[in-house]
């Protein structure tokens, strides 16, 4: 599935920079659990746990697209749409103050991937019934 490996490398980094925000302003705040009250630990948590509800799910349809032989311009809509909205939402929500316009492009491109990618896997499933 080298199409799915791409865009799932791509994603990585953002993930790790994402991660590593989390973990720097626990340790700086002295916060274990939750957010501590810290308004900014809460903002990186959250844009942290973003990235972690999404991305799986599109990352999985795009693999169940890739292998049931769906066009490539159509994997590649898909992983170009979540790894653009994926930024653009990390960059919108970890601002301060946070950029709403940025956040809602952001999510707007993330579903458009999950979805391309429902509807991809529709089709494929469908297809294969008959």
């Amino acid at each position: 599935m080298p199409v799915t490996a791409l865009y799932a490398a791509l994603l990585a980094p953002l993930f790790l920079l994402l991660s590593a925000r989390t973990i720097s302003r626990r340790r700086q705040e002295k916060v274990a659990f939750g957010d501590g009250g810290d308004a900014a630990l809460l903002q990186r948590i959250r844009a942290h746990a973003n990235f972690a509800e999404y991305v799986p799910l599109a990352l999985v349809l795009l693999a169940a697209a890739e292998t049931s032989g769906i066009s490539i311009l159509v994997l590649h809509a898909m992983g170009l749409s979540l790894v653009a909205g994926r930024y653009v939402h990390a960059y919108g929500v970890t601002r301060t103050p946070h950029s709403i316009r940025l956040r809602v492009i952001g999510m707007v491109l993330t579903l458009t991937a999950i979805g391309l990618g429902a509807l991809a896997c529709l089709f494929a499933g469908l297809r294969g019934l008959f």
